[in-house]
C-alpha cells in the first residue's frame, strides 16, 4: 500500500482501532472516550438556568496539527445524584389502594412500601391540573394559574390556565441540569386552545423540559382507543389485539429507560409516569374485573369500616381514629333496591379490576429498572391519587360520562341494559359517588372538595434503597404535592435555580422531605397550606384545618354565596379523620384561620373566587381565548385531524352547514370526508357503499341518519348536508338536510342534540374519523376516504 493510500486510509483506521480500544476500558472511562467529553468543571453556578458555556478564547496557530482544543463543556449532574421516577395514579383516594388498607390488590405499591417509606399525612390540591402543575413546579396550583382544569381556565390571573415562564417546571430544571428527562401518560397542564398545529408549543410537555412524551393531552381518554401524542405529533395507536393504553405506556416508559441507560449510562434520567389511570373511562380487561366478582356486594358502607380495620392494622391511621359521617346525600346501601346493589357493586368491580391492572403495568416498569441495576440509586415516587376518589359520576354512576356534562340523567334500569359491557370498548363509565366516598375513608368528602382530606389526603411511598435505610416504616409529617420539586433538588444535590431561559423565578414555596428519610419523629416542616377549587376551600396550620363545601362534585349549583357558606373547624393532629368539628367550640381559632386563608388567597392569586362550573367551559362567557372567537366559518382540508372541541368551530345549538369538496376515483369512493368525536357522541359525513351519509349520534343513545339513494359517479363533487335548528334553548333538535351538488337528495329529523360536549377526548378529523368510530356504517381504524378532499367548509348560522 502506498504512503499516499495509508494517508487516505488513516482516518478509518484510528476510528476502527479506538472503537476496538474502547471495548476493554472502564465504563465511566467509555463515555469519556465515546462523548469526547471532559469531567464539568466541579464548581458550577447552577442557579443561573442553562450555565453559561465558559468563554470561547481565540486561536491564532495556523495548523490544528499544533493546537491543542480547549476540553468540551458538558454541563453533569453532581455525582450519585439519583433516577427520580415519578408515578402518579389518577382519581384515586385514601381508603383504596391496599398498601392503605383498601381493597385493591397494588403488590407494586406494597413492595416499594416495604422496602421504604408509606407517608400518611401527604396531600394533593383536589383536582387534576392543579396538582399536576403544582408537583411538577414546586409553586402552588394558582402561581401557575391552574387554579381549575385547563378547559375551565378564565381571564383572571391565577386562573389562566399558562404557566408563567417565572415558574419554571422541575423538568427544565432537571433538563437543564444534566438529566435525561421523559413524560408518559397523561398531561393536563398545557392551555386547551394551545392544543393546535398552531400552537404555541410552549407548554406542550417537551417544551416545559421532558426529552420525550408519550400520551395524551387532555383531562382523560379512552383507555381502548386514545387521541396519543408522541411528542408533538398524533399518531395512531399500535394494532395489536386488545390493546390497552396502560400498557402500552408502560412498554413506551420501558423501550426509553433501557435505551437512555444503554447509550447514556452516566446519565441519571427523570420519568414521570402518570398514566391517566385509574380517571374515568373505568375501562380494564375482563380478566382483571374478575378478579373482584362479589368483592362488593358488601356495599360501600360496610366497606368504609373494613377499611378502617385494615387501616389501623396497618398502622396508617391512629388506633383512636373513626369514620368521618358520610356526606348526606350518600344513601344507605342497605335501602338501595336489589337492582342499585347489583348494578353499584359490579361498577366498583371494574375500578378495582382497573386500580390493579394500572399497578401491574407500574410493576413492569419499576422491574425494568430493577434488571438494568440501577433501582437502588432510583428515587421513586409513588402517589396514589391526584386528589380524593371522584364522585363525579353522580348517585347512579355512568354509563357514558359525556352524558353527565350535556345534562341527561342515566337510570339504573337503563345502565343495566349494559352491565356486561361496563369496563369494556363499549362503555366510558364512571362509579357511583357512594363508592369515592367510600374510597377516600376514613373522610367524608371527594376530589373537588378542596380542603377536606377527602378530597386532598393521598398516600404516597417514597422508595430509594441506596439512600433511605429505614424499610417499611411510616412518615406522619404533613407535607403537600408542592413538596416534591423541593425534595429531589436535594437529593440530586441542586440548588434550587434564580433564573431560567432569562427570566427570574418565583421562589418554590414547597419544602423538602429529605429531613423525613432518616427520622421519624421529625418535627414538620411544612406549617400552613391554603386549598381552593371552584370556590371550595380550606387553610391548614400548624395541626388545624378550617375549611368549607361550597359545592359537592355532585351538585349543580353552589350550596350558599361565598360570604354565607357554612365553615367547619378540626383539630387534625387529635382528629386524624376530621370526624369532629369544633367550630363552635372555638370560634376565635376559626376566624383566625379564615383571615388567614384570605391573606394566602391574595398572596397566591387565588382571588377572585369564581363558582361557576360548566359556564366556565365556554370560552366566550369568562374571557378565556378562542381560536374560533367571532368567526361564523371554518374552511378544512384532508389530514387536519385531531382538533379537539376547543380548536373547532362550536355548531351546537345552532343551524349550520357542512360543504365538501370532493373528487370521486373511478369506480367510485366510501369512507370518512369528516367527522366529529365518536361512539359516545358526534356526527359524521362519509360515503357508504358510494352514497352520501350523515349520522347524528346523539350521546350513543340515538342515531340520526340521512342517505342519498345514489352512489356518487366518478368525478368531482359537492355534497352540503344542512341543519336548521328548531331553537328554543340548548340541546334541541332540528331538520336534517343532505344535497348533491345543488340537489337535495335526503331529508329528516334529528330530535335532541348534544349542547356541551361532544367528546373529552375525541376531536374532529377531514379524511379519516379517528379513535372511536361515530356510527358502525364504517370500521374502526379503516374509514379513510378513498376519493380526494379538495376542502369542507363549515358555517355556523
Amino acid at each position: 500500500m502506498s504512503k499516499k493510500r495509508l494517508l487516505v486510509f488513516c482516518p478509518s483506521l484510528i476510528v476502527a482501532i479506538g472503537l476496538c480500544v474502547g471495548w476493554f476500558v472502564s465504563t465511566s472511562k467509555l463515555e469519556t472516550l465515546a462523548l469526547g467529553q471532559t469531567p464539568a468543571p466541579s464548581k458550577l453556578d447552577r442557579t443561573v438556568l442553562p450555565i453559561p458555556e465558559p468563554h470561547r478564547a481565540l486561536i491564532t496557530e495556523l495548523d490544528a496539527r499544533n493546537a491543542k482544543a480547549p476540553p468540551q463543556f458538558v454541563v453533569k449532574v453532581p455525582d450519585g445524584a439519583p433516577n427520580v421516577l415519578i408515578v402518579l395514579i389518577d382519581d384515586m383516594g385514601y381508603g383504596q389502594s391496599s398498601a392503605f388498607g383498601g381493597p385493591i390488590h397494588m403488590p407494586t405499591l406494597e413492595r416499594l412500601a416495604k422496602g421504604g417509606l408509606k407517608y400518611n399525612k401527604f396531600h394533593t390540591t383536589a383536582l387534576c391540573s392543579p396538582t399536576r402543575a403544582a408537583l411538577l413546579s414546586g409553586r402552588n396550583h394558582h402561581m401557575n394559574n391552574m387554579g381549575s382544569i385547563t378547559e375551565t381556565a378564565t381571564a383572571f390571573p391565577g386562573q389562566t390556565g399558562q404557566r408563567p415562564n417565572s415558574v419554571a417546571p422541575l423538568a427544565e430544571m432537571l433538563r437543564l441540569n444534566g438529566y435525561s428527562t421523559a413524560a408518559f401518560g397523561k398531561s393536563h397542564e398545557t392551555a386547551a386552545w394551545e392544543v393546535s398545529p398552531s400552537g404555541p408549543t410552549d407548554r406542550w410537555p417537551t417544551r416545559s423540559g421532558f426529552d420525550k412524551f408519550y400520551g395524551f393531552i387532555g383531562g382523560e381518554a379512552n383507555q381502548w382507543s386514545p387521541a396519543i401524542y408522541e411528542d408533538m405529533t398524533r399518531i395512531e395507536v399500535p394494532p395489536t389485539p386488545n390493546y390497552h393504553l396502560m400498557t402500552d405506556l408502560a412498554n413506551q416508559a420501558i423501550k426509553w429507560t433501557g435505551a437512555q441507560k444503554t447509550l447514556t449510562p452516566h446519565k441519571p434520567f427523570f420519568t414521570y409516569f402518570a398514566p391517566g389511570a385509574t380517571h374515568a373511562p373505568h375501562h380494564a380487561p375482563k380478566e382483571w374485573i374478575a378478579k373482584y366478582k362479589g368483592k362488593f356486594d358488601q356495599g360501600w358502607d360496610k366497606l368504609r369500616e373494613e377499611t378502617l380495620a385494615r387501616q389501623k392494622k396497618l398502622g396508617v391511621v391512629p388506633q383512636d381514629t373513626k369514620l368521618a359521617s358520610k356526606p348526606e346525600a350518600i344513601k344507605d346501601w342497605e335501602k338501595l333496591s336489589a337492582d342499585e346493589r347489583r348494578l353499584f357493586a359490579r361498577q366498583m368491580e371494574v375500578f378495582a379490576g382497573y386500580g390493579e391492572y394500572a399497578d401491574y403495568e407500574v410493576g413492569r416498569l419499576v422491574q425494568a429498572i430493577e434488571d438494568l441495576g440501577v433501582l437502588d440509586n432510583t428515587l421513586i415516587f409513588y402517589m396514589v391519587g391526584d386528589n380524593g376518589a371522584s364522585a363525579e359520576g353522580t348517585m347512579n354512576g355512568l354509563l357514558n360520562e359525556m352524558t353527565y356534562f350535556n345534562g341527561v340523567p342515566e337510570s339504573v334500569p337503563e345502565i343495566l341494559k349494559h352491565i356486561d359491557e361496563l369496563g369494556g370498548p363499549n362503555s366510558y363509565g364512571h362509579y357511583a359517588a357512594g363508592w369515592a366516598v367510600a374510597g377516600d375513608a376514613p373522610f367524608a368528602w371527594t376530589k373537588q372538595v378542596a380542603g377536606s382530606y377527602g378530597g386532598t389526603r393521598n398516600p404516597l411511598v417514597i422508595h430509594w434503597p441506596q439512600r433511605i435505610k429505614a424499610k417499611g416504616e411510616i412518615r406522619s409529617q404533613w407535607h403537600h404535592v408542592i413538596d416534591i420539586a423541593p425534595t429531589i433538588l436535594e437529593a440530586a444535590g441542586l440548588p434550587e435555580p434564580k433564573s431560567v431561559n432569562g427570566t427570574p423565578q418565583i421562589p418554590i414555596q414547597g419544602v423538602s422531605m429529605v429531613y423525613t428519610f432518616d427520622d421519624a419523629q421529625a418535627k414538620d416542616r411544612h406549617k400552613t397550606q391554603y386549598f381552593e377549587i371552584f370556590g371550595n376551600r380550606g387553610i391548614y396550620q400548624d395541626g388545624w384545618l378550617a375549611h368549607t363545601v361550597h359545592r359537592a362534585a355532585w351538585e349543580n349549583k353552589p350550596r350558599a354565596p361565598f360570604l354565607e357558606d357554612k365553615w367547619e373547624l378540626y383539630h387534625v393532629d387529635e382528629d386524624f379523620s376530621s370526624a369532629n368539628d369544633v367550630a363552635a367550640k372555638h370560634p376565635d381559632k376559626l376566624k383566625a384561620l379564615q383571615e388567614l386563608f384570605l391573606k394566602e388567597a391574595i398572596q397566591n392569586h387565588a382571588l377572585p373566587l369564581d363558582d361557576r362550573f360548566l359556564e366556565r367551559t365556554v370560552a366566550g362567557l369568562v374571557g378565556r381565548p378562542d381560536l374560533m372567537a367571532g368567526r361564523t366559518s371554518l374552511i378544512l382540508y384532508e389530514g387536519m385531524t385531531g382538533l379537539t372541541e376547543n380548536v373547532f368551530i362550536n355548531i351546537k345549538s345552532h343551524s349550520h352547514t357542512v360543504t365538501a369538496e370532493v373528487q370521486i376515483p373511478e369506480g367510485g369512493a366510501n369512507g370518512v370526508i369528516i367527522s366529529q368525536a365518536g361512539r359516545f357522541g358526534g356526527w359524521s359525513l362519509y360515503l357508504k357503499d358510494g352514497k352520501p351519509t350523515h349520522t347524528y349520534n346523539f350521546l350513543g343513545l340515538e342515531a340520526y341518519q340521512v342517505e342519498a339513494p345514489a352512489a356518487l359517479p366518478a368525478g368531482k363533487a359537492t355534497i352540503r348536508y344542512e341543519f336548521k335548528y328548531d331553537g328554543g334553548g340548548l340541546g334541541k333538535g332540528g331538520t336534517s338536510t343532505l344535497l348533491v351538488n345543488g340537489k337535495k337528495v335526503a331529508e329528516g329529523r334529528i330530535e335532541r342534540t348534544q349542547w356541551n360536549f361532544f367528546s373529552a377526548d375525541e376531536g374532529a378529523d377531514v379524511g379519516q374519523d379517528g379513535e372511536t368510530n361515530v356510527t358502525a356504517d364504517y370500521k374502526e381504524g379503516d374509514n379513510k376516504f378513498t376519493g380526494k378532499i379538495n376542502k369542507v367548509t363549515v358555517e355556523v348560522k
